[in-house]
């Protein structure tokens, strides 16, 4: 007679066999995968690095899938008995900690948006014949835990988990070192941290107002709910299920607000807003509200928002940039660098969904070699175009690096990522003393986070001197790559933001130091936008300056012509540029760059009653030298063009910014023209 124990045991021996089987081929994928990238790491670049970590993340998605079937089918494949002993035992000896209990609040109201879908399938990759799970891809992907800058970011976790975070310190900092390195700490932090963020916001609905979410017309939407989405995904074992269920509540009815803005909703109270930018991709609004949905849609596969990013949000996002070869941004060089948070989401999304978008069109890879122009030959500051309200002197800072190597993750081609690592290793920042030091590193904590994106070890230096940014209209040009080249940029294309300036038709001098260059830099605020702090030709007529307006239908156009050693003319038509034509008919501004000297040619027409006025912002006071010759600091400017032109001796004081810095050269008595020189002396 079979003892009942011995005929289970037959009964077993097929699926222990398979189980051995997809054991075996788990652990070969596995191992497969681990030397692949190593030696693609070591000998192939980072290209096929990025193929063979994508290798990896399958047979991840393979593992959880076998995972997730054996938890579903574990009690039909063994005996109800042993499975209870086996679950005790886990039980008994499980190192998890235990979930801290939610903080007693006002339940947040239910969401009128649209409900919550998804499953633990998830939508599939549509570029592929392989089903591919859509998550939130871990930061492992990239990271070197043997980095210094890995060192530097757990110590600034650790210092929030010990209880003194520093400035702006983030819960999806403290779920990042979770993933790399699982420790209980990290996911308790952000575990609260985000507790606390959705606690608020129930408050301030209970109290019939906006949560801080919605503060600024949504504006730091983005960083709050990919802390909660990134809380909710990696530290889902810490979070409770009430937890869950008042967060995705929350979260959920954010993201809808962000998009249906006429009738967004708190709890049962109407609260549109604005809408402002949900529908410009080139305003750095637009970011934060794409960051907030993409991450709470790979968080939760939700088809709903999936659907909104794949089939509007995105096809608009990839068209506005393809318009804008060359890099750069339209608000310019200020918030221009809120394209770091684009390209971040470039590879958050490829990485994800296997979908790259950076490279359908030239913009992400081109503005790399943006970056590496706008640059000044001395390597710590930039081009100041637009308004610069963080720091109005356009000294490169953390968020310039940042945005280099968020560009580098995404670029096209072994070139444009030597060309990154070159300006990566070769800027310089002040730090937290004032003191100009190499740029290889941020400066501020809550930064430390982007250094972990690699910044390659092979640098290129850059050949061309003359670039041409078609399409934001800035041309940069330099007579070489050492610090004592002289540089020049001119700005000549669309002005069609807030945050971009009346400078169309303007210069920027610089040799050493700034020779000639916007008033701004010297104001407080830095967003001083008028047509008198830059340098190009001013119009008045009846005591009225005549304005430069935005515009999505008409631009100033600029046609270059390059020569060698960074020569070139442009020839630029600015008379798109003005609101109207009452006091400007025609404006034409020639630029002629070579032998370190800038020479401009102005040809203009104006309606009876106004003047032309030529000028050039300085640094210094400037000091006349006769009627038809200004000299200030090493700026030499010399009057060619007409004979009846003169230097106005009153070298105003800057009043026209706020803080009364600065100073200008005024040149009059042109009625159809100009020819200026500028050269160093």
């Amino acid at each position: 007679m079979h003892h009942p124990i011995h005929a289970l045991s037959r009964a077993l021996r097929p699926l222990v066999r398979r189980k051995r089987l997809i054991a075996a081929s788990l652990v070969g994928s596995a191992l497969l995968a681990t030397i692949t990238v190593s030696s693609a790491a070591g000998l192939l670049g980072d290209r096929w690095e990025k193929r063979s970590q994508d290798a990896w993340q399958q047979s991840i998605v393979a593992t959880r899938r076998v995972q997730t079937f054996a938890r579903a089918y574990s009690e039909t494949l063994l005996p109800v008995r042993l499975m209870a002993m086996l679950r005790a035992r886990a039980q008994a000896n499980s190192t998890t900690p235990s979930r801290p209990a939610p903080t007693p609040t006002t339940a947040l109201p239910a969401a009128t948006g649209p409900v919550m879908s998804g499953g633990s399938g998830g939508p599939q990759m549509a570029n592929s014949s392989l089903p591919r799970l859509i998550q939130l891809p871990s930061v492992r992907r990239y990271v070197n835990l043997n980095s210094a800058a890995y060192t530097r970011f757990k110590g600034w976790v650790d210092s929030a988990v010990n209880g003194s975070p520093g400035y702006a310190f983030a819960a999806s900092e403290a779920a990042m070192m979770y993933q790399l390195s699982p420790e209980s700490k990290y996911c308790t932090l952000a575990v609260n941290m985000v507790e606390r963020q959705v606690a608020d916001a129930e408050a301030a609905i209970a109290a019939g107002s906006n949560p801080e979410v919605a503060g600024d017309s949504y504006l730091e939407v983005g960083p709050m709910i990919s802390d909660l989405s990134m809380t909710l995904v990696t530290c889902s074992a810490f979070i409770s299920g009430a937890q869950r269920t008042r967060w995705s509540a929350y979260a959920e009815q954010t993201v809808w607000n962000i998009w249906n803005y006429g009738s967004a909703r708190w709890g049962s109270r109407s609260a549109p807003w604005t809408g402002w930018s949900v529908d410009n991709p080139g305003n750095n609004y637009h970011y934060s509200f794409l960051e907030a949905t993409m991450y709470w849609a790979l968080a939760t596969n939700n088809a709903t928002w999936m659907s909104e990013l794949r089939n509007r949000r995105l096809p608009a996002l990839q068209a506005y940039f393809a318009r804008l070869p060359g890099g750069g941004s339209s608000e310019g060089t200020g918030y221009g660098t809120a394209q770091m948070r684009l390209f971040s989401l470039y590879h958050l999304w490829r990485d994800a969904t296997g979908s790259d978008l950076a490279n359908t069109n030239t913009h992400a890879t081109d503005s790399i070699y943006y970056w590496i122009n706008a640059t000044v030959p001395t390597m710590d500051r930039f081009a100041p175009i637009g308004d610069q309200s963080r720091n109005s002197v356009p000294e490169l800072y953390d968020y310039h690096r940042r945005l280099v190597l968020e560009a580098r993750q995404t670029a096209n081609g072994d070139a444009a990522q030597r060309a990154a690592t070159w300006w990566l290793s070769n800027i310089m920042m002040k730090n937290s003393s004032g003191v100009v030091v190499p740029g290889t590193q941020m400066n501020s904590g809550f930064n430390f986070r982007y250094d972990l994106l690699p910044a390659g070890t092979v640098a290129t230096p850059p050949s061309n001197l003359v670039y041409h940014a078609t399409g934001v209209g800035h041309l940069f040009a330099r007579t070489g790559w050492d610090t004592n080249a002289m540089w020049v940029a001119i700005v000549a294309g669309p002005y069609n933001e807030s945050h971009a300036h009346q400078d169309q038709g303007s210069f920027t001098l610089f040799s050493r130091d700034w020779l000639a260059v916007t008033a701004n830099i010297w104001s407080h605020s830095g967003i001083n936008q008028g047509t008198d702090v830059h340098n190009l030709v001013r119009f008045v007529r009846n005591g009225s300056v005549a304005r430069q307006c935005e515009s999505s239908t008409k631009k100033s156009t600029m046609t270059v012509t390059p020569g060698s050693g960074g020569d070139f003319t442009a020839n630029a038509n600015l008379t798109p540029a003005f609101c109207d034509n009452t006091a400007v008919t025609s404006w034409q501004r020639q630029f002629t760059f070579g032998g370190r000297k800038l020479t401009l040619r102005d040809t203009f027409a104006m309606t009876a009653g106004t003047a032309a006025t030529f000028q050039v912002n300085t640094p210094v006071l400037p000091t006349l030298v006769n009627s038809r010759e200004a000299r200030a600091g090493r700026l030499r400017v010399r009057v060619l063009e007409p004979a009846n032109a003169t230097i106005n001796s009153n070298f105003s004081s800057g009043k026209y910014v706020e803080d009364g810095a600065g100073y200008r050269i005024d040149v009059t008595g042109g009625t159809t023209g100009y020819l200026v020189e500028l050269s160093e002396i």
